[in-house]
């Protein structure tokens, strides 16, 4: 999903030479269905066709060995190149100019531009909301909309008080109606100040709720690599930056796509690795030797970070001090998931994407098990809280509630608010009664 972006625009400028096939080979069990399958096309906004290898046979055929695999293919059909893993978007379209120019000179280039309808997916106040922030004293609820490329600003019933960003994908500063943002994920709040992860531009934005404006802190636009130092905010790229959490004057930054931590110093500005090599597996140890696998989701309980390690299906901690270290609490490894509560070993999750720490105790978005958990470090146990385990939009009792990938999580006021992504909705349990609502949205 990290290629997506850079795809995009190679799809736009080279409308009338190339021609994109996906093929789905999934990893995850949840990722094979057609529903859900076409849920990530439209989450992603593909517009090419995608073929779901439910068997991978198209996998083996063409001998891949990771994912993203490129597949080059010219226009004899012929298999001409190879690639494996990402790819920074200047070399993918140094390669392609090439190749265009080479068979046009050939003459065996056809110029007619390949059209494709996708199926249209149905209107709805939101699109695939990927984090929410609860704010109990203020009585705010932060949303980010991330499809349609805003952050709302509610009260935590609901009531629309502001929205920022235009609607249109962009990496455009200032007023929150022109400001704009591409597939806003996670936030955090430090005082009148909002910080969003503003996912396909990597970068942080600042929001300024009083005088209503939008600002880069962070991030070139442009896709970071993994790395060691630190560096100006403004003048380091980022790497698909999945959430946020802030601790006495830091933000600390779930960077995804480099499999790293971040932090970012909110004095002075400046923003580098927290923990993680940038190798993506799961090692535990020192945090610059810990090894990460796309972390998504991050809190804090104010003595360790706690985030969902997404391609592990794990749940792991990472200590403050720089001479600290990376711990796992439950999960194995990038091919060890399931749907196992218990502790220790047993415990099997699916790809999580949402943590929130709350009185000793973490809840956790077991994304593509379509439940809610709750992890207890101490004892490195897992007991499912919502969800029956299937997807689905259905309140009612928790051990009954219907979710269908939810991806966000935070806690006020005694209840729980849920970013529940493919159902586009905001779902909210009360904890003491246990009983789950969908949030109504007013004033949209």
């Amino acid at each position: 999903m990290h290629i997506f972006p850079q795809l995009r625009k190679l799809e736009q400028k080279y409308a009338n030479e190339l021609a994109v096939v996906g093929i789905h080979s999934a990893k995850f069990p949840n990722e094979k269905g057609a529903q859900n399958l076409l849920n990530a096309v439209q989450r992603y906004e593909l517009k090419h066709p995608v073929a779901n290898d439910v068997d991978f046979q198209v996998w083996q055929e063409y001998a891949c060995r990771a994912w993203p695999t490129l597949i080059f293919v010219d226009p004899q059909g012929k298999v001409i190149g190879k690639h494996e893993g990402e790819i920074d978007y200047e070399t993918f379209d140094n390669l392609l100019g090439r190749m265009v120019a080479e068979f046009d000179a050939g003459g065996l280039l056809d110029h007619t531009a390949v059209h494709f309808l996708p199926e249209q997916e149905p209107e709805s106040i939101l699109a695939f909301p990927g984090k929410v922030l609860a704010d109990g004293p203020g009585d705010r609820l932060f949303i980010s909309d991330s499809n349609h490329n805003r952050i709302l600003v509610t009260t935590l019933d609901g009531e629309l008080k502001q929205v920022i960003g235009s609607g249109e994908a962009g990496m455009e500063d200032g007023p929150f109606a022109s400001a704009s943002l591409d597939h806003p994920q996670g936030m955090a709040l430090a005082g009148d100040a909002l910080y969003v992860a503003d996912t396909e531009n990597h970068a942080i934005r600042k929001v300024d709720l009083t005088e209503q404006m939008v600002w880069t802190v962070a991030g070139t636009g442009g896709q970071g690599q993994p790395q060691t130092g630190r560096g100006p905010g403004r003048s380091t790229g980022l790497n698909s930056p999945w959430d946020l959490v802030v601790h006495q004057g830091s933000l600390y930054i779930a960077m995804a796509g480099c499999h790293q931590l971040w932090s970012m110093n909110l004095s002075d500005g400046t923003v580098g690795p927290h923990a993680g090599s940038g190798q993506e597996s799961l090692t535990d140890g020192p945090l610059s030797t810990a090894t990460l696998a796309q972390p998504s989701g991050i809190t804090t309980d104010g003595d360790r970070l706690f985030f969902a390690d997404s391609e592990t299906s794990s749940v792991r901690s990472a200590d403050l001090a720089p001479s600290g270290r990376v711990s796992t609490i439950v999960g194995l490894d990038l091919f060890v998931f399931g749907d196992v509560d218990g502790s220790d070993q047993q415990v099997r999750l699916q790809h999580p994407l949402g943590i929130a720490w709350f009185d000793g105790v973490l809840y956790l978005a077991d994304t593509y098990n379509h439940k809610i958990k709750r992890v207890f470090p101490a004892t490195r146990s897992v007991l499912t809280l919502l969800g029956i385990g299937e997807p689905g939009h259905q309140d009612g009792p928790g051990a009954s509630s219907m979710f269908s990938e939810p991806s966000g999580l935070s806690i006020a006021n005694g209840k729980l608010y849920i970013a529940d992504t493919n159902n586009h909705a905001i779902r909210v349990a009360d904890l003491a009664a246990n009983q789950v609502s969908t949030l109504e949205l007013d004033g949209l």
